[in-house]
């Protein structure tokens, strides 16, 4: 492991821990590599009070590479959530920056969480869990709707 690799992940470990985020609760960090986040959906919202676990793993290369960030367990049904647990989220991919931490992930997914309107998997839920990697960043993303 990088020293900038362990020290970044060991200040985000302790500003979670100390100052978390409204909604957002780590549940287990066994390992420095792989943290399991819960999520609370916000209230008045479709997910108000379910509680959903999401996996961060981390590969020595953070902040320079993105977290490999899936859903485990229980799954949102979700326009960008698939089935599997992999999340279309533009951040997690294409538009990573080093400037994001854990916590902003955490809260861009609470908010696609908060702003939806419709309980659904995405239209291509079934197709693409069939045919997808274990790792959704091997995964070729088109971000095309941002009205979720």
């Amino acid at each position: 492991m990088s020293k900038i690799f362990t020290k970044r992940l060991m200040k985000e470990l302790l500003d979670l821990k100390h100052n978390p985020p409204a909604g957002v609760v780590l549940e287990d960090v066994n390992d420095l590599k792989c943290w399991k986040i819960n999520i609370i959906g916000a209230k008045d919202t479709l997910y108000d009070g379910e509680i959903f676990t999401l996996q961060f793993t981390f590969s020595n290369n953070y902040p320079i590479d993105s977290p490999e960030v899936v859903f485990i367990n229980h799954i949102p049904v979700h326009p960008h959530f698939y089935s599997n647990g992999h999340i279309c989220l533009s951040i997690l991919y294409d538009h990573w920056s080093p400037a994001l931490t854990v916590s902003s992930v955490c809260l861009s997914i609470i908010s696609m969480l908060s702003s939806c309107t419709k309980k659904v998997h995405p239209i291509d839920n079934d197709r693409y869990v069939m045919m997808a990697k274990a790792n959704p960043k091997l995964t070729t993303w088109e971000f095309s709707d941002d009205t979720v």
